[in-house]
C-alpha cells in the first residue's frame, strides 16, 4: 500500500514537475512564472494567484484521498499490478520527456529527477517510521 501511494504521490506531482522545469508552460503576461493554461490572459493579481494555488491543491489532496480510499479496496494483486503500470507510465513518460531535451537541460533534468528520488524515498522512509511508531501506540 505504501509503494501505492508514493506513485499516487509521484503520479500526481509529475505535472507540477512538468509545469515547473525551466522552459515549463507560461504565463506570457508574467515571463518565468508558471500559470496553467486555463488562467492564461486572466491577469490575475498575486492575491488571486494565491488563491488559485490553495484551490488546485487542496483539489489535489481531495482527489488523493479519493482516490486512496479506493485503492484501500483493492486486493494485494491489483494494487501490484496498478504499481507496475504506475511505475511503467511514469518511466515511459520521463524517456520522452528526457528526448526533447538538450544535453545541457537532460543534465539538470536528471539532476532535478534524482533529487524528487531522494526526497520520495526520504518521505517513504517517514512514513514507514511514523507507521511502525502508530502501530506500537
Amino acid at each position: 500500500m505504501r509503494k501505492s501511494l508514493v506513485a499516487l504521490l509521484f503520479a500526481a506531482a509529475l505535472p507540477a514537475l512538468a509545469v515547473a522545469m525551466p522552459g515549463g508552460m507560461q504565463d506570457g503576461q508574467h515571463p518565468g512564472k508558471r500559470a496553467p493554461h486555463m488562467f492564461h490572459g486572466l491577469d490575475l493579481t498575486k492575491e488571486q494567484q494565491r488563491e488559485m494555488r490553495k484551490l488546485m491543491g487542496e483539489q489535489m489532496r481531495q482527489r488523493h484521498e479519493i482516490t486512496q480510499r479506493y485503492l484501500d479496496k483493492l486486493p494485494e494483486a491489483e494494487r501490484k499490478a496498478m504499481q507496475n503500470d504506475l511505475d511503467a507510465s511514469r518511466e515511459k513518460t520521463h524517456q520522452s520527456m528526457r528526448a526533447l531535451l538538450k544535453p545541457e537541460q537532460q543534465q539538470a533534468f536528471d539532476e532535478g529527477m534524482k533529487k524528487m528520488e531522494e526526497k520520495r524515498a526520504e518521505r517513504a522512509e517517514f512514513l514507514e517510521w511514523k507507521a511502525e511508531r502508530d502501530q506500537k501506540n
